[in-house]
């Protein structure tokens, strides 16, 4: 029931919001259609005017040069007494959306076919069980509801593993592949299990080793130094984890101080630590290359341990495998309807300027209360990424663009991008894979959690760059 009423309010807010702008301001003439039809990046003409005709701050910054950006909307002087203003759309409008929604799930089929026919062929070797047992005495605390052995702990671990290595491509066939094990132990099919919530939290606070992508981001914009964002983004991302598992067991009532939790917790603290400690040190090159060796050289080895695994215990392999990837493509059939919704509130919400009225009053309480406002021009990417990591990732160039790759607003978007993942996004295919329709608190922890996220993010980078 909270998925669905977060969802109506969005395209109800969004809907309304826009008619309003349509109505209330006469640079938005197209914006029902923008909002229908419209196209990502598209150049929206608004008018041509003369210079002497515009207000005194366009005329007064248009002396000196022949653009000019107020409030999303573009003045571009054609001559000396002619402006065209123009705007840019957003983000794709609702028929493209849906479209992009479904190329989405297209586009995974390859990707769930060989990994879920993987894990398929692990499951009949008897690897996931093996798996299972070794973690059991550390995940059994967290998940007390799972039985003893139950291939679901393996199935976790193995997307996890995934997560912190970057591995997006394979976290997501193992993610769903934990979420309908632990489907199976699910007393009320239709809602979500105490298990299937903590396990979410923990996977959506996106717990990642190294944030390849940016640091590429941030090269390819000709950063001073690239992987300077490295230490604060694992740092953030880490504590978003464990505020993830603080707050779910804090509702499910599970005590965080048994010894078996408090070893595995700082155990895991002190690998991460040391290789942090290792990769600091680094340079870009260096990172780059440590990087694609341990996650690519690690999948490879995922891959010919499973397949070894399988051809050892006398398993039938190849058959194994189809018949896993059979599962994947159903499963990638199964989420269309659930990312086609969620994803055209998305559009809906971004194209109707929601956004830009929450960072418009992030400014006004930031200067009202006196306080440093720089934070808030990194803001538009921790506001975008729970709902599109496409959008956040486009809004962190954006941003790095505007104030410069090497600015404390670009260093903010960086680390916010790589604090946490889309979670409604997850919501979406995790939950709409297993055909769960009441998730009951997950997004509200999962949102608190981000909310964690961005504050650490913030007080790092004034740590760091501030």
């Amino acid at each position: 029931m909270a998925l669905s009423r977060l969802w109506s309010a969005f395209i109800i807010i969004a809907i309304l919001a826009g008619t309003i702008k349509y109505f209330g301001n006469s640079n938005y003439h197209s914006m029902l259609n923008d909002l229908v039809v419209g196209k990502g990046g598209d150049t929206l003409k608004i008018e041509k005017l003369a210079l002497q005709s515009s207000t005194s701050f366009v005329q007064q910054h248009l002396k000196d040069t022949n653009y000019f950006t107020q409030n999303k909307i573009h003045y571009t002087k054609i001559d000396s007494a002619t402006v065209q203003t123009y705007r840019v759309q957003t983000a794709d409008g609702v028929i493209n959306t849906t479209k992009g929604a479904v190329e989405l799930c297209l586009g995974l089929i390859g990707i769930m076919a060989f990994f879920m026919g993987l894990m398929r062929i692990a499951e009949k070797a008897g690897g996931i069980n093996l798996l299972s047992r070794w973690i059991q005495p550390f995940f059994s605390k967290l998940f007390p509801e799972i039985p003893k052995g139950h291939p679901a702990f393996g199935h976790m671990m193995m997307n996890f593993s995934a997560n912190l290595l970057g591995l997006d491509n394979a976290a997501t066939p193992f993610g769903l592949k934990a979420m309908e094990s632990l489907q199976t132990i699910n007393p009320t099919p239709e809602k979500a299990s105490n298990a299937q919530i903590m396990f979410l939290c923990l996977h959506a606070s996106g717990l990642t080793l190294i944030p390849v992508s940016i640091i590429a981001m941030r090269s390819s914009l000709k950063s001073a130094s690239p992987t300077d964002i490295f230490l604060p983004c694992m740092i953030a991302t880490f504590v978003a984890t464990m505020a993830a598992m603080l707050i779910v067991s804090f509702k499910q009532k599970i005590n965080i101080f048994q010894p078996q939790l408090i070893a595995f917790i700082f155990g895991t603290s002190a690998i991460i630590g040391t290789i942090v400690f290792f990769l600091a040190k680094l340079d870009k090159e260096g990172m780059d290359n440590v990087s694609k060796l341990i996650s690519n050289g690690l999948l490879l080895f995922i891959i010919f341990i499973i397949v070894l695994g399988g051809w050892y215990k006398k398993i039938n392999v190849f058959d194994a495998f189809i018949e896993g990837a059979k599962e994947g493509f159903n499963t990638c059939v199964k989420i269309i309807p659930y990312l086609v919704g969620m994803l055209v509130a998305v559009s809906l919400l971004r194209n109707s300027g929601i956004f830009d009225l929450i960072i418009d009053g992030f400014k006004t309480f930031a200067t009202f209360a006196h306080l440093d406002t720089r934070w808030v021009d990194g803001i538009p990417t921790a506001l975008i990424k729970p709902l599109s990591g496409s959008g956040a990732r486009g809004m962190m160039v954006d941003t790095m663009k505007v104030h410069g790759v090497d600015s404390f607003a670009g260093h903010l978007a960086s680390i916010l991008q790589g604090s946490s993942d889309t979670t409604f996004y997850v919501i979406a295919v995790y939950f709409g894979a297993v055909n769960i329709k009441n998730t009951r608190y997950a997004i509200s922890a999962m949102l608190l959690a981000d909310l964690v996220g961005i504050i650490t993010s913030i007080l790092l980078c004034y740590l760091f760059f501030g």
